[in-house]
């Protein structure tokens, strides 16, 4: 007989051999620089939209405030439904014979001037700024400097002088000469910033529609302008809010004359009246903010759209 072989089984432990984790890959230097700076991009955006934004809220739930209300909770940011009032902003904008500040007729005024003043100025910077661009002549290279070199003299260097002019030639006291020196301000800074974008735009199309027998003007006309319309919007956007804002020309030209007074004396004046409450306060720096906030947003597609692309098909 022969013997049968017996088996003999390994115990379980012995036969698996344990699987290796698997390890994570290691972020390289790119990956970590690429995830660390999208999360503080999302940082710097929020902590920015905070300061902005929260300042203007506190602002405007002021300004719809009862001035006892503030007085007895100033920290509050939320105005319930019995405090809600808009008894400030009627106070703001109706005229002083009816017991008002008069704003609305201030508002009237900034407009006026801020409006003139950024269809002159784009009316003599555009050809100037393109004349520095594309035409060549003795000192084109150093024409930008020559332009920011004006605003190394401070406003209040210049502040006696132009009075005194404006004075002799009798236009101290009207919005004409509040106009005329907000263009000789913006006028330099605006070519600056359209001459740096008249650069960019391709030779080429220029010289196409030379070829189609377009003149020098009819370019500027049909093609140029259309292609700077975003860089238009954004200097005519700069220079409406320097004149929207500004003061101290303003209070040097109109201080005499209350009926032509701008929005931004106005808004000092109730900074400094001991019998205005803050909540009327308030009112009047909304009023004074809207219109340019309004402004931005409605000309947010033409400041962020596309300048040129595509425009250069050769």
């Amino acid at each position: 007989m022969t013997a049968t072989p017996t088996l003999t089984h390994e115990p379980a432990e012995r036969t698996a051999r344990p699987q290796p984790t698997p390890r994570r890959p290691r972020l390289t230097r790119a990956q970590f620089e690429e995830r660390f700076f999208g999360v503080l991009r999302w940082v710097v955006i929020a902590f920015l939209a905070a300061i902005t934004i929260v300042p203007f809220y506190y602002m405007l739930m002021l300004s719809v405030k009862p001035i006892d209300a503030l007085l007895l909770d100033p920290g509050n940011l939320w105005v319930s439904a019995k405090e809600f009032t808009l008894g400030t902003y009627e106070s703001v904008l109706k005229s002083s014979e009816d017991g008002g500040q008069g704003f609305l007729g201030m508002l009237l005024n900034s407009a006026l001037v801020a409006v003139a003043t950024v269809l002159l100025t784009l009316a003599a910077a555009v050809p100037g700024a393109y004349a520095v661009s594309r035409l060549k002549f003795f000192g084109s290279r150093q024409v930008s400097a020559l332009f920011l070199a004006v605003y190394l003299f401070p406003a209040t260097l210049l502040a006696v002088p132009l009075f005194v002019m404006f004075a002799k030639m009798g236009l101290s006291g009207s919005l004409i000469g509040l106009a005329i020196v907000y263009i000789a301000q913006t006028v330099p800074v605006s070519i600056y910033m359209l001459k740096n974008y008249f650069v960019t735009i391709p030779f080429s199309i220029e010289e196409a529609a030379a070829i189609d027998g377009a003149s020098r003007l009819q370019t500027v006309r049909k093609i140029i302008l259309p292609l700077a319309l975003p860089t238009l919007m954004a200097t005519g956007l700069y220079v409406f809010m320097i004149a929207w804002n500004e003061f101290l020309f303003a209070l040097l030209f109109l201080a005499a004359d209350p009926e032509r007074w701008t929005v931004s004396l106005g808004l000092q004046q109730l900074a400094n009246g001991i019998e205005v409450s803050k909540t009327v306060l308030m009112a009047g720096s909304v009023v004074l903010t809207i219109p340019v906030v309004l402004l931005f947003f409605s000309a947010e597609r033409l400041l962020t759209e596309g300048l040129t692309s595509g425009a250069d098909k050769s």
